[in-house]
Order: structure tokens, then C-alpha cells, then sequence
């Protein structure tokens, strides 16, 4: 958390001579001295907190803009970059579920603002640490015992409607699809990748969605009792990926083996609705079903199952109600 808290700072604040003196990174790799800020100034304490933070001292630097933020009124044009850096100081102490009521009222109250971007930015950052795993602290802040995925999950939202079309709002797309890949909640997880491929076609990150999205939905199919739509629209998107990445497809295993086993699992669904129509006396349908099975999925176990079931009722060599 401090690694990116340090790297969002655009100024460091150093002391010389008893006042917290602004230097600037200039062109050359170099740090130059800015006009330092009169001491007592808004400026001079924006900085002071500014230096603490660089320092590593975050509790200092929280009692500091905890004190600026009490005494600005709600008006004042330095308020926002106040709020901001008393989050900063609470998530660089480790208190960055806190640090989020202060980033969120950055949001709310100062949207034109500069601030309101780098605190949506913030709240990316303690999502994915969320989402990976991170708990929240809780009994007065003692433990970190408390799950936050849900949390993360909502924030990883947010950040998509408040920056769309962003960098931040692609990176927090393909978490959000990647924590319910995580999780095993694969119908949020095909539906977070098909919509991150329809807002970001030309990510960086396509080819990991595509092929998620393929296992996704090859998961989602509990066997041959239940809806195989998932599996069919799998097919389809292998042969997608297959020919956008042909390499990567041998090399994921998004190959033949991978296909016999979609097709296995299809030939069982329709082996099933078969069997159903035969116990409920449906006869017509019944060997309707077997030879769609048949002529659709030839190869596969179910189909040999399904012309012992013809034979055995005398419907093999009948081409009554056959269809493909």
C-alpha cells in the first residue's frame, strides 16, 4: 500500500532550516528547489504531511491531516487534496478500509477535482488487495480477521462507472472477472469476461479473458441432467480463440482433447433427454433423439450407447422420425 501512496505523490517535501522546503523532480533526472511554502500555511502543512509520508511515517503524518482537515471549511479550494492525504496517511498506517471513507468523500463531494481521480485510483488498489485475499481489520482494529471480498467485489464496480473507459477501469474489469474465476462462481465470471471483451477488445488482457471465459463456461456444466448451453457456446469459443491464437491454443490446451470432451459432454445431455422421453413413453422422440445424437456426435460414448438402445428396441434400421 505504501508503494503506491509514495509513487502518487508528485512533490516531496524535505526539511531545511527548521521549514519543509518543495523540491521537484526536473528534466534532467534531477531534484530542484521549488519556492518553499511559508511555515503555518495551508501549503506548508499539505507538504509537511507530504514529507512524513515519504518518510515512512504514517501515524505522524495521519495526526497532521487529521488537524488540517478539521480546521479547512468546507469550501476551501485545498480541502480535497486534504481528505486525500488523510487517507493516504490511514492506508500507509494500515488502516485503508478507514482510508476509504475519506477517499470516498473525495468522490462524492469534489468530482471536477484532480484528487477525485487518484482516490478512485486508491480504492482500485484496496480492492485488489481485497480480492486477493487481504482481510479487513476489525475488533478496534487489532486483527485481520474480517473477509472482504464482497466489499472488493463492489469496489471493483465502482471503479468501472466512475472512470469508464480508463486504464484503471480496464484493470479493475479483469480483476473483477478474475475473483469470481477465483472464487468458482463461473456464470458471474463468463459474464464479467464477455463484458470486459465488449468494453476493451483491444486489451492487453484479451487473450487471458478469452480463454477464461472458454473454461468458464465449460465448468458451469454439472452434467448431462442440466442445461448444456454453456458447453455449446465453449465450442464456439474455441474456434474464436483457436483462430486468433492458434500457438497459444496448443499450448493452453485448447485443443482436440479439450473438444472430445465438450462433445462427450453434449452427447450425454442428449443421451439423457433421450432416456426421458423413453421413461415418460414418448417413443417418437425418443428415437428422434438417439439418431440426432448419433448423426451430431458419432464418435462419442453416448452415440455408441444410443444405437445399443436402437437396436435393442428394433428401431435400427427404421428411418422413421430421423433428423440431424
Amino acid at each position: 500500500m505504501i508503494r503506491w501512496i509514495l509513487l502518487g505523490l508528485c512533490l516531496l517535501a524535505v526539511p531545511a532550516m527548521g521549514q519543509s522546503t518543495t523540491l521537484e523532480l526536473g528534466g534532467d533526472g534531477a531534484w530542484v528547489q521549488t519556492q518553499a511554502p511559508e511555515a503555518g500555511t495551508v501549503e506548508y502543512r499539505i507538504a509537511e504531511v507530504r514529507r512524513l509520508l515519504a518518510m515512512g511515517r504514517a501515524s505522524r503524518a495521519r495526526e497532521l491531516a487529521r488537524r488540517l482537515v478539521d480546521d479547512l471549511p468546507a469550501d476551501s479550494p485545498w480541502r480535497a487534496t486534504a481528505v486525500l492525504l488523510l487517507g493516504d496517511a490511514k492506508a500507509a498506517a494500515g488502516r485503508e478500509y478507514q482510508a476509504l471513507f475519506d477517499y470516498e468523500e473525495v468522490i462524492n463531494r469534489y468530482p471536477a477535482s484532480e484528487e477525485y481521480r487518484i482516490a478512485v485510483e486508491r480504492e482500485l488498489e484496496i480492492a485488489i488487495d481485497y480480492a486477493h485475499g487481504k482481510r479487513r481489520r476489525i475488533f478496534f482494529g487489532l486483527f485481520r480477521l474480517g473477509s472482504a471480498k464482497k466489499l472488493a467485489e463492489e469496489l471493483l464496480i465502482r471503479v468501472q462507472e466512475r472512470l469508464p473507459g480508463s486504464l484503471a477501469a480496464e484493470r479493475a474489469g479483469i480483476e473483477l472477472a478474475d475473483y469470481y474465476f477465483r472464487i468458482r462462481d463461473m456464470e458471474m465470471a463468463s459474464e464479467a469476461y464477455e463484458l470486459f471483451l465488449i468494453n476493451y477488445p483491444d486489451s492487453v488482457h484479451r487473450k487471458r479473458a478469452m480463454l477464461r471465459r472458454i473454461l468458464a463456461n465449460v465448468a458451469r456444466f454439472k452434467g448431462p441432467r442440466y442445461d448444456a448451453s454453456g458447453l455449446i457456446e465453449a465450442n464456439e469459443l474455441i474456434e474464436e480463440f483457436r483462430e486468433r491464437f492458434p500457438l497459444e491454443a496448443q499450448e493452453t490446451g485448447l485443443s482436440e482433447a479439450l473438444e472430445a470432451r465438450l462433445d462427450e459432454s453434449l452427447a450425454a445431455q442428449v443421451l439423457e433427454q433421450a432416456r426421458w422421453y423413453l421413461r415418460t413413453g414418448d417413443e417418437v422422440s425418443a428415437r428422434f433423439t438417439l439418431r440426432r445424437l448419433i448423426a451430431r456426435h458419432p464418435r462419442s460414448v453416448a452415440a455408441q450407447r444410443a444405437r445399443e438402445i436402437l437396436a435393442s428396441r428394433g428401431w435400427a434400421g427404421s428411418r422413421e422420425g430421423t433428423g440431424s
